[in-house]
């Protein structure tokens, strides 16, 4: 007994005076990569990266201190987004798949977006299988479920998405070693959804926010759209659609990036049409510049309403 208690403490002696070098191990991990390449995938989102690059921060500790014997339990590693739609959500889950993958929490790369009609059923007896399959399929990667609110309606006694979250949940604890689940959806609706389902909450260790994008975030993405599809403003285009987006994030179903590429692509169509029916002689840079007219026709500046809503 005593020689397994010197042996021990000389072990402890040779932990404690190793000397680890997180700088070097955090190079070899290649996470810094990933985290550059989300950084130049999505303008702004400070607080979702910073929250990213702490996740990354913890795994890579939490990996090295295994390796030294020091066990502090798993970190949970289940996570919600909360936000908008259009905020880059589906980008930031495939970016920390990869970080899990590379810190090897994970077995596979994989992302599976799944919303309610995957995992639930319409009659008695098939939400279970349907639920099981794709939570086997997901498992050993990442699983995101996009408004994840949907699976509890109150409203809808005995609706079957009950079934679902009561297996989900189970996989969650029993399974949490070899699936991540993102449960993703507006801020509000998902705080009504963990209230009402205090245990689904309790499996998750992380809630990030993705807050609305500012005009000038905005805009600059539709710049960086305009730029990959070799298009540009003119410089009254760009006061114009900034007027644009001013007016837009206060009208009904705003999605953010989303929105805006749904713009810079109406935008396209009133170019086109426009230089066709010019007849005259083009160059390179006609072809090239949006106008401000192609963004003061839309239906936000003529009749208040989004251009997506149904016309009269």
């Amino acid at each position: 007994m005593s020689e397994q208690i010197l042996e021990q403490e000389t072990i402890s002696t040779l932990i404690q005076d190793r000397e680890i070098d997180l700088e070097a191990a955090f190079r070899e991990s290649h996470v810094q990569g990933i985290l550059d390449k989300l950084d130049q995938e999505l303008v702004g989102l400070k607080s979702v990266k910073n929250k990213i690059r702490e996740m990354a921060a913890l795994l890579l500790v939490d990996r090295i201190r295994k390796s030294l014997g020091l066990t502090a339990g798993a970190p949970s590693l289940h996570i919600t987004f909360l936000g908008n739609p259009g905020m880059g959500k589906t980008t930031v889950a495939m970016r920390m798949a990869e970080i899990l993958y590379r810190l090897e929490y994970i077995r596979k790369e994989n992302v599976m977006l799944v919303t309610r009609d995957d995992l639930v059923g319409q009659g008695i007896g098939q939400t279970a299988p349907k639920t099981r399959e794709v939570l086997n399929n997901a498992l050993g990667g990442v699983l995101l479920i996009d408004e994840a609110y949907t699976l509890y309606r109150p409203d809808h006694p005995g609706d079957f998405g009950l079934e679902a979250i009561e297996i989900l949940m189970q996989v969650m604890e029993n399974q949490r070693d070899d699936l991540v689940v993102i449960l993703a959806g507006y801020k509000d609706q998902m705080e009504r959804f963990f209230h009402s389902n205090p245990g689904m909450n309790s499996r998750i260790g992380l809630h990030i926010e993705f807050n609305d994008y500012g005009v000038d975030d905005l805009l600059l993405i539709a710049q960086t759209i305009l730029k990959a599809q070799n298009y540009c403003f003119s410089s009254d285009a760009e006061k114009a659609f900034r007027e644009y987006l001013i007016k837009r994030k206060t009208m009904p179903h705003f999605a953010n990036a989303r929105s805006v590429r749904n713009a810079i692509d109406r935008a396209r169509l009133r170019q086109a049409n426009r230089l066709l029916s010019s007849g005259k002689l083009l160059n390179k840079q006609d072809l090239i510049t949006i106008e401000a007219v192609d963004i003061l026709a839309s239906r936000v500046f003529k009749e208040g309403v989004p251009d997506c809503d149904p016309e009269n």
